[in-house]
């Protein structure tokens, strides 16, 4: 089992408890009736805000693959908005507060950006620069040695030190 997987269960069970004890917090506080208002209201939102995303990622997805431009950028932006529909869909105030902070465009960006860097990491560098666009490379001379500098050979198939830097 892949050693990130061994956190879900108990993560969406810290989830559970914050969630229920911030409604029963809420609910000693302005009342039982707004309270479930509250959350029928974020709930609502974040239906409409799946079926806006949907529609918005699938329509940039298309617009990227009919001009031949990668599509990754839209993918991203459309995978966060989608999870910020999901998490105000999602009965609680916190995943509701979440999600809503999703929707702010600067945190959007940097969500999308987290996102893209995440799942560059883990595919193959082939599947990224279709997905992606090519990624500039930096290359710089390595560390010097003890001994003269190593000559930089033009062997094919020859190794290089350098340095990934993202396509943005």
């Amino acid at each position: 089992m892949r050693r990130g997987l061994r956190f879900v269960a108990p993560a969406l069970l810290l989830a559970v408890v914050v969630e229920v004890t911030v409604f029963v917090v809420l609910g000693r506080s302005v009342g039982f009736g707004p309270a479930v208002l509250a959350v029928l209201v974020a709930s609502l939102a974040g239906l409409w805000l799946l079926r806006r995303e949907g529609v918005r990622a699938w329509r940039g997805l298309r617009a990227a693959a009919g001009s031949g431009q990668p599509p990754g950028r839209q993918v991203t932006d459309g995978l966060v908005g989608l999870a910020a529909g999901g998490l105000l869909a999602a009965p609680g105030l916190v995943s509701g507060v979440v999600g809503l902070v999703l929707v702010v465009p600067p945190v959007r960006r940097a969500a999308g950006v987290l996102a893209a860097r995440v799942a560059q990491r883990r595919m193959s560098s082939m599947v990224a620069a279709e997905m992606f666009g090519p990624r500039r490379v930096r290359v710089r001379q390595g560390a010097p040695t003890a001994g003269p500098a190593p000559q930089p050979t033009a062997e094919p198939g020859a190794a290089i030190e350098g340095e990934i830097i993202s396509g943005r």
